[in-house]
């Protein structure tokens, strides 16, 4: 199925291009191309030109199409991340991680995924609320699959907060995913495509250990507008 012609493009501006700047190029298009101008040959480019003119020149219909482009480019940029930079991860000798269903819990545990050895909790101000975690940028085995979207399989049940629809964990609950694979978690928090989900990934990092407000302020901080 071939994909709709991007509207902008066949104005020739730019998305972030102002109300003024969309007419004027209609207006200069549409002269160039008119079959009056133009002869017969030119009625399929402006009637390509008149239907992004439709488009764009309604304030409503251009905010819903920014919002398209804006989630698919999202979706593209987590599809990437989420593939190796040169094809499969080869072989190594090191012990296998646990199946992304299995808990990683240490022993004695409550079932919260156990704490990076030598890693202390993420410190965040007490009144931060949620936002992008300052770990969990790099990618590990878990995140480098060549197998696209749902690599990981069927999800193991018990599902717990919302639930992806990309990457390699589509259709996994965040809950299900932060059982077997909170790095994962964090990885997301950093990127575009985990806004929506800030705020659960907030409560699981808090959970997990992996996150914590500051038990006080710096000493000696000012306010722009406090008394000296």
């Amino acid at each position: 199925m071939t994909a709709p012609p991007d509207p902008y493009k066949t104005l020739q501006v730019d998305s972030e291009a102002e109300e003024e700047v969309i007419a004027a190029a209609y207006r200069r298009l549409a002269m160039k191309y008119h079959p009056d101008t133009a002869g017969p040959g030119g009625a399929p480019r402006m009637a390509g030109i008149n239907a992004a003119w439709e488009i764009l020149g309604d304030p409503a219909r251009r905010a819903a199409l920014d919002r398209e482009r804006a989630l698919a480019a999202a979706v593209e940029r987590a599809r990437a991340t989420t593939l190796p930079p040169h094809g499969p991860v080869a072989p190594s000798s090191t012990p296998a991680r646990p199946s992304p269903g299995a808990p990683s819990t240490a022993p004695g545990s409550s079932g919260a995924p156990a704490r990076p050895p030598g890693r202390e909790p993420e410190s965040v101000s007490r009144d931060w609320t949620s936002g992008r975690s300052t770990f969990g940028g790099g990618y590990d085995e878990s995140m480098r699959t060549a197998d696209g979207d749902g690599a990981a399989g069927p999800p193991p049940g018990n599902a717990s907060g919302s639930v992806l629809t990309f990457g390699r964990y589509s259709g996994w609950s965040l809950g299900e995913i932060a059982r077997g694979n909170v790095e994962y978690i964090e990885w997301l928090d950093r990127t575009p495509i985990g806004r929506p989900y800030r705020d659960e990934i907030d409560t699981i990092l808090r959970r997990a250990g992996r996150r914590k407000s500051a038990d006080v302020e710096p000493t000696g901080r000012r306010g722009l507008f406090r008394r000296r």
